[in-house]
């Protein structure tokens, strides 16, 4: 069983859609009690950082998600789902994420050299692994069995993850510079993209989540 989480600002039916698909059960809930006693979570998002962290708040959230992470259970953050695991970001300053990774979450700049960016950045992408991160082989990552690197995934977003970790840093993606498409950390795994937007791959990685 995966628990999706409710706080009011994601693409809940998709993502629950994606998972009946590749032959798993899900429930969507907003009860801390559900998610604190959940196997495997995940954290869909789409809308403001600042917004989603009084959301998540407000619905007694917060602690629950924290300590399936520092229990070490799988957890997929998507989209501001990833963004959400940093300590701040550029969207609302002075609003405190969840802190378990650490680093912000900064905004696209409108130009990169003489280039100008459409922010914010929509569409299929190239993803490639982090030449300087410490893991050498996507084989290594269970979510991403049978993706190789250079797949294609889609974006919806106007900012994105720094950590202070690079070797957190598994996948990146390049929009006028290069940006987090992925982040890894033992059973934590969180795309910038939308698996469940990104047809047969999207639809491989959230399999693998199911399976491990």
């Amino acid at each position: 069983m995966i628990t999706v989480i409710d706080y009011g600002m994601g693409n809940l039916r998709s993502v629950a859609k994606a998972l009946e698909h590749v032959g798993a059960s899900a429930r969507v809930t907003s009860d801390p009690r559900e998610v604190a006693k959940a196997e495997k979570l995940i954290l869909p998002g789409v809308g403001a950082f600042g917004a989603a962290m009084q959301e998540l708040a407000h619905r007694r959230l917060v602690e629950p998600i924290r300590a399936a992470l520092r229990q070490g259970r799988p957890y997929l953050g998507i989209c501001l789902g990833l963004q959400l695991l940093f300590q701040d970001s550029e969207e609302d300053p002075g609003v405190k994420g969840l802190g378990v990774l650490q680093g912000t979450v900064r905004r696209f700049p409108g130009t990169a050299g003489s280039m100008t960016l459409k922010v914010p950045h929509m569409g299929w992408n190239q993803v490639s692994q982090n030449a300087k991160g410490k893991r050498q082989h996507l084989e290594g990552c269970p979510v991403l069995g049978d993706i190789p690197d250079g797949s294609y995934f889609y974006f919806v977003h106007s900012y994105y993850a720094d950590p202070a970790d690079r070797s957190l840093v598994l996948l990146e993606a390049d929009y006028g510079i290069r940006f987090t498409a992925m982040v890894w950390k033992d059973r934590l795994f969180a795309t910038q993209f939308h698996p469940e937007k990104s047809q047969a791959l999207g639809l491989r990685l959230l399999k693998n989540f199911v399976e491990l």
